[in-house]
Order: structure tokens, then C-alpha cells, then sequence
């Protein structure tokens, strides 16, 4: 599960707020002028007695050290999944969890029950148009937080008999292993039994006999031709880690000079700027640096100086040199002066590999796609996102380099990316989407299934009124409403767009 220009991204800027916000909610943070600084900060020996705030800060500050600023990428994966006190991975406080109200944030499944139940009836709805297979569907959940997605969608497909016994397995993606204990009690009880394998660790499903298997990671599921992979990714996209890239004039050179120290033939000499991709990097913030220095609002002043700030590489880094090229969407733009962009080579793997097993490849051909892929999270629905790094903690925005591991760190999804990916990853799928999750869930039927439950409260006026303000804030339009600012993308089996998949314009095996 698992949302600036630049100005005070090493600010730590905070926010109150009377309820729990989803990450989307958040507003983005303004990173700190790179104009101002275009050279890395130095690391100085004599910060090595300095007290961290936590001990993955002093890791990164021992790291950085060895190798010099590192990738925004490499700062976030180590925040969010370390060894070391990672944000999913063991920094949070015993009996306190990362979702919820007395969380960090708050998610859809967390806010109605509905939610979860209408992408069971979107999988219901797919099954059903791709000719109700009796046997080899299989769930795939990545990032499944607590469970509660999955729990209400199990819940709503048992509902449909035939479907129910089709599916062979559910498989949990899950890094966490707090997190997976608590989707495993949530899922088959605290007390069913957990056996561990090759594969991952297995257990029944609390409704059913089905099995559920648990796995660190999606190439851990075993791919097969004859499977029918229904896969579901809600607020996972936005926690992989994010490259950041910014267009800079280059001086013309007088004598440039080889990697050998020889200089070059005067031909090779430029007389006019040119422009080039620089990577973004992160630097401890040096000791006694003050909020003045890094030029934070004076609101925000009363939080502690961030340990860590984002500056821009002085050079090309091997990612600048081949990552910004990896697109035309993103070559297009670095003949725009201060052009900024951010690219997630991560969420290329995973839709890469969400394709492969719905369509085939040539590395892994099947010869009858089938299955399908839902993607819900946050965005733009045609742009690339730019300035979006997020850090939340408690409902409330804090700076993203501040506290590591202790702050949850998300980004906007570059839906027209998982796109491309898909498509170059396997012939054998076409997209649909992105569609906001207004229009998504309204077409599902999200106000009628909302109505029956408030109808069977009967008379308990509060429990009426809070499944009404839940399932309306789901498919909010307004200024960072959740039904604007959420998006859905559904990757189906090829089909030429002869089907449009319910939610998306279509119905149940017709356009």
C-alpha cells in the first residue's frame, strides 16, 4: 500500500488536522533551491560523534560517508524497508502501526468496507467476461498493509460460488514481517497454523479451505501459462523509490578532457551551453545548520532541523546518463530549461511483470492470456509527476529527511509509465485507464451498496451517518478530494479495445 519548485524540502513542515488523512492528502513538500547549491555538501569528519535521531540515520550517514551523496532512491528504500529500523521494517513503535487513525495515515479499505468489496466485484465482474474458468485462478496482492483489502475482498467473492472454487491460491507480497503476521491473523485467525517453505509461508484461509502463501516478493509467485492471475495493487506504487532529475545548462568547454586526463582534440570543444540531465542527491545536512540557512517558512521553524537535505549532483550520475532517456516522454524534455522529472525504474518492474503474467512474453509465452491487473493510487493521469515526495507521520506532513524510518515516504505514480511498461513488457495486454476514483467506484455501484448497508443499521443514526460520510469522502471531487486525486488503471488480456472492462465504460463481457 502501500503522495516541489524548490524551496524547503529539507524543512521539516508540519500540519494539524481533525482527521485521519490518506497519503494523497498530504500536501507535497518544496524541496530547497538546487540553484543555490549545485554541488553536493561535503561530509565533514568531525560529524562522526554527532547524535542521530534514529540509527538508520546514523547508517546513512556512515554510508554516505564511504560513498558520497547518494540517489533520492537509495535514501527512500532504505527509510521505508531497511534492516536497520526501516519504516516497514521494525521502526515503528510496539503497538502502534502505520495505518489507521492511530497510524501514520489512513487508507480506502480502512474507510469503508465498500471499497474492498467493489474490487471484489470488479475481479468478479472479470472472471465472469473472460468465460468463468473453473479452476487455476489465483489473487495477488502487493502491498497488502493489514489485510483489509483482502479480507473484504475474499469476503465478497465467496459470495459467487463458482468463481470461489476456481481460484487455487491467494498470494500476499509482503516485506514485513509484522505486517504479514497481522494480514495472517486478520486473513486465517490468530491461532491457524504457519508453515514455512522455498516458496513462502502458507496458510488457510479463515473462510474457506483456500491456501494463502505469503512471499518477500512478486518474483517469488510462480508464473504459469495455464494460471489465471487476478492482481491487485492499492497505494503500492506510490512507496517504490523515486530518481529525481533536473535540466541544467552545461558551460561551454575551452579544454575539455578524456577519463585518461589527455585532452581532447580542439573539434571536440563546445563553444555554447548545453543541457543535460542531473541527478538529485541526498547529503547529511551539515551540524549547525539552521532553518535560516535552508531558508524554511517561519511557520514551520519549531520542528528540529532535518538531518538529511536533497541537493543536485555536480556531475552525471550513471542513472542520469540512461534513465531520463529511457523514455520519450521524458527525452522530449530536457530541451526545457530547469525541466524536472521523476522516474520510478521499480514500478517498471512490477507492471513489467503484472503484464507477463496476464499476456505472455517471449521469454514466458502463453498462449491464451487471461486474468487481469487493478491498479489503484495517486497522480497525474497524463503528466509526469515532478516535485511529489511526501513524509507523513501521524496525519500530518513532516519533512521526507527528517527522522528516517520513522516517516512514511511516498510519490506520485506516473500512470502513462506503467503503461508504457506494460505494453513494451508483453503484446499480449492492452490498458485501460487511468480513470478517477470517482468515476470508478460510482460506476461500480458504490452508492447503492452503500445505501443497503446504511439500511440494514435500521435506526442507529450514527452508524447511518458514518457509512454515508465514508463511502462520499471515497469519491470526493473537491481540491485534494480523494475521488479526484486517486486513479484507477486496469490491465486486461489483449482484445484489440473490442472490451471495455467494467469501471472503465464497459460492462460484463461487452463494451
Amino acid at each position: 500500500m502501500r503522495p516541489t519548485i524548490f524551496r524547503t524540502a529539507q524543512a521539516g513542515l508540519s500540519c494539524t488536522t481533525l482527521r485521519p488523512l490518506s497519503r494523497a492528502q498530504v500536501p507535497k513538500l518544496i524541496y530547497s533551491s538546487l540553484r543555490r547549491t549545485l554541488s553536493a555538501t561535503p561530509v565533514r569528519r568531525d560529524e562522526d560523534s554527532r547524535k542521530w535521531s534514529t540509527p538508520l540515520a546514523k547508517q546513512l550517514f556512515e554510508a554516505i560517508n564511504i560513498t558520497g551523496p547518494i540517489p533520492l532512491a537509495s535514501y527512500m528504500r532504505m527509510c521505508l524497508t531497511s534492516d536497520v529500523g526501516g519504516y516497514y521494517t521494525g521502526a515503528i513503535e510496539p503497538g502502534r502501526d502505520q495505518f489507521g487513525q492511530k497510524g501514520d495515515f489512513i487508507t480506502s479499505p480502512e474507510i469503508s468496507q465498500v471499497f474492498g468489496e467493489l474490487i471484489g466485484i470488479w475481479f468478479v465482474a472479470e472472471w465472469m467476461s473472460q468465460g468463468h474458468p473453473r479452476t487455476g485462478v489465483e489473487l495477488i496482492e502487493v502491498g497488502p498493509g493489514r489485510g483489509t483489502l483482502m479480507d473484504d475482498i475474499l469476503r465478497t467473492i465467496r459470495n459467487f460460488k463458482d468463481m470461489a472454487s476456481a481460484i487455487d491460491a491467494v498470494y500476499m507480497v509482503e516485506a514485513s514481517k509484522e505486517l504479514r503476521a497481522a494480514q495472517k491473523a486478520l486473513l486465517c485467525g490468530e491461532d491457524a497454523a504457519l508453515r514455512e517453505s522455498k516458496e513462502g509461508w502458507h496458510s488457510t484461509c479463515k473462510y474457506s479451505d483456500l491456501p494463502i502463501v505469503w512471499t518477500d516478493s512478486i518474483k517469488a509467485v510462480p508464473p504459469s501459462a495455464s494460471k489465471t492471475p487476478f492482481i491487485v495493487a492499492h497505494e503500492f506504487f506510490d512507496a517504490l523509490p523515486i530518481h529525481a532529475f533536473q535540466v541544467v545548462e552545461v558551460p561551454p568547454t575551452q579544454h575539455p578532457v578524456t577519463s585518461s586526463g589527455s585532452p581532447r582534440s580542439a573539434s571536440s570543444n563546445t563553444s555554447s551551453p548545453t543541457r543535460q540531465w542531473r541527478e538529485m542527491v541526498v547529503s547529511p545536512t551539515p551540524e549547525g545548520t539552521t532553518h535560516a540557512d535552508l531558508g524554511t517558512p517561519p511557520a514551520s521553524r519549531h520542528e528540529p532541523v532535518p538531518e538529511f537535505q536533497l541537493t543536485l549532483s555536480p556531475s552525471q550520475t550513471r542513472h542520469a546518463l540512461y534513465l531520463p532517456e529511457s523514455s520519450p516522454r521524458y527525452r522530449a524534455l530536457r530541451s526545457t530549461p530547469d525541466a524536472l522529472i521523476e522516474v520510478c525504474p521499480d514500478a517498471s518492474l512490477y507492471v513489467s511483470d503484472f503484464a507477463t503474467r496476464i499476456g505472455g512474453s517471449p521469454a514466458h509465452p502463453k498462449p491464451h492470456p487471461s486474468g487481469a491487473a487493478l491498479i489503484l493510487d495517486y497522480g497525474p493521469a497524463d503528466a509526469i509527476p515532478t516535485n511529489s515526495l511526501r513524509g507523513i507521520r501521524q496525519h500530518a506532513r513532516v519533512s521526507p529527511f527528517a527522522d528516517p524510518g520513522r516517516v512514511d515516504l511516498s510519490a506520485d505514480v506516473d500512470f502513462l509509465a506503467l503503461v508504457e511498461a506494460a505494453t513494451r513488457a508483453s503484446e499480449g495486454v492492452e490498458c485501460h485507464g487511468p480513470v478517477d476514483q470517482a468515476r470508478f467506484l460510482e460506476t461500480m455501484g458504490i452508492a447503492q451498496r452503500a445505501d443497503m448497508l446504511a439500511k440494514k443499521a435500521g435506526d442507529d443514526g450514527p452508524r447511518r451517518a458514518e457509512i454515508e460520510r465514508a463511502w462520499k469522502r471515497l469519491v470526493d471531487r473537491g481540491p485534494g478530494g480523494m475521488g479526484k486525486v486517486y486513479k484507477a488503471l486496469a490491465i486486461l488480456p489483449e482484445n484489440g479495445g473490442g472490451r471495455r472492462p467494467v469501471g472503465f465504460g464497459g460492462d460484463i463481457g461487452g463494451a
